[in-house]
């Protein structure tokens, strides 16, 4: 009894998420979410690692 209980409450999380996931109202946050990846960090003088910022 618990465990069907239990399952019908998963479920109806997991369709809440992907409903909020699905939504219109996200779906220019996701894009830019998505492109992030994609973008430059700095300009011409950025330094490529962490590490090079460290030296002298």
């Amino acid at each position: 009894m618990i465990s069907g209980i239990v399952t019908a409450i998963l479920l109806l999380a997991f369709l809440a998420i992907a409903v909020w996931a699905w939504s219109s109202r996200n779906r220019e946050r996701f894009a830019e979410a998505a492109s992030l990846p994609l973008k430059e960090d700095g300009g011409p003088g950025a330094p490529a690692c962490c590490c090079e910022e460290r030296q002298p």
